[in-house]
């Protein structure tokens, strides 16, 4: 239980540091001059701009029927997580005094993206997200090899587009532009969301943790195994994930069976039923 209690305040405090950076990455550089963020903060910028509306209220109205999605689809822990990440964002946005730190809007728009891209990395490592499209992301790909790079590139891009068209200046769009795909790239080097992998678990309670594993939404192969020395016989829980689900799942074993065996390795490719409920 107090291994379960640290996990939690640290995946807590990694979250709120994500939190930091976005909402002083959108106080400090991106909104002062305009620009955008990609997915959904990306529309309640632009909503924001040409309504007058608090930008950071806007956020939170745009985050809460995906949260609420999130919590009927996916497991309890990435969703609380994310939820503290979208709630301390509007927090620290009201907080933090809109104010341009660089005067030149492309340096600010790579500023800006580096810092997004940081603290939505280091969420995701946490086993949590900074909300919107990265919820949206792990609810689609839990049921099928979906093209989400694609609808991303499409949401990000008509996003622009529509802010090129509103302003009359394509100046900010393609500031813009740059901050999204600089976002992409430092998310990548932190956490790389697409990466599927295959995790082998030994375990004497092979029955336990598949009954826990159901919410996973992930198929499971089961091994009768014998352990060399001991010629104990053990169960090897078999399953391939991405990295979203893995802090969860090993959120999971951990709480369940912390003396079971844990392998995780990188998985080139898969065929077949995966990703498929």
């Amino acid at each position: 239980m107090a291994k379960l209690q640290r996990s939690w305040v640290g995946s807590t405090f990694m979250v709120a540091l994500g939190s930091v950076l976005i909402a002083s990455s959108f106080n400090l550089f991106i909104i002062p001059h305009q620009l955008l963020s990609g997915g959904l903060s990306g529309i309640a910028m632009i909503a924001g701009y040409f309504s007058g509306f608090d930008i950071s209220l806007l956020y939170l109205v745009f985050n809460l029927p995906v949260l609420i999605w999130g919590l009927v689809s996916i497991g309890r822990r990435f969703i609380v997580l994310s939820a503290i990440s979208v709630i301390l964002t509007t927090w620290l946005m009201h907080i933090i005094p809109v104010m341009a730190i660089s005067s030149e809007p492309i340096m600010s728009g790579v500023a800006g993206g580096v810092l997004v891209g940081l603290g939505t990395g280091i969420a995701m490592r946490s086993g949590g997200s900074s909300g919107g499209i990265d919820i949206i992301a792990s609810i689609l790909t839990r049921k099928r090899d979906f093209p989400l790079g694609t609808v991303l590139f499409g949401l990000n891009g008509g996003i622009i587009l529509m802010l090129g068209y509103f302003k009359q200046d394509w100046d900010p769009a393609l500031y813009s532009m740059l901050s999204i795909f600089i976002t992409g790239k430092v998310m990548d080097t932190i956490h790389i969301r697409h990466l599927k992998v295959t995790v082998f678990i030994v375990t004497q309670k092979g029955e336990l943790l598949l009954a826990k594993m159901q919410k996973l939404q992930r198929g499971v192969t089961v091994i009768q195994t014998e352990g060399a020395y001991t010629k104990r016989t053990q169960h090897m829980l078999m399953t391939v994930t991405t990295r979203y689900e893995l802090a969860e799942l090993q959120q999971l074993i951990r709480k369940w069976d912390p003396q079971a065996f844990v392998n995780v390795t990188e998985t080139v490719g898969v065929m077949g039923l995966f990703r498929r409920s």
